[in-house]
């Protein structure tokens, strides 16, 4: 398989999916679509902040991905094989936890703004 195919069907793919995200937000708390963490259902307030905040943060860090597997597929002498897959998997790793980190920062345990 060629680099820039297997590049394409793994970071293009995140990065078309965090637009979709980014542009089609969920609106009300549901169990399909959207970040779905106990703590991002507590209340409509937290499920919008959680939403935006993932989906921001999963925009851009798909974006670095997908640019850094085109890299990659541009200056491997060889066959790539699993590292577009790591900086997807790095991707939504980092944007989790920046999500779960804000949350924190912004929310109580019980739902709550901090002030």
């Amino acid at each position: 398989m060629s680099p820039y195919i297997y590049v394409l069907t793994t970071n293009g793919l995140l990065f078309l999916l965090s637009v979709i995200f980014w542009k089609f937000p969920p609106k009300k708390i549901n169990n399909f679509y959207g970040y779905r963490t106990f703590k991002a259902m507590q209340n409509q307030d937290i499920w919008d902040f959680a939403n935006t905040n993932f989906n921001k943060s999963l925009l851009f860090y798909s974006g670095i991905s997908f640019l850094g597997g085109l890299l990659l597929a541009q200056f491997s002498a060889k066959e790539i094989s699993w590292e577009p897959m790591v900086l997807v998997m790095l991707s939504i790793l980092v944007s989790i936890i920046k999500t779960e980190r804000a949350l924190s920062d912004n929310f109580t345990d019980e739902g709550k703004r901090k002030k």
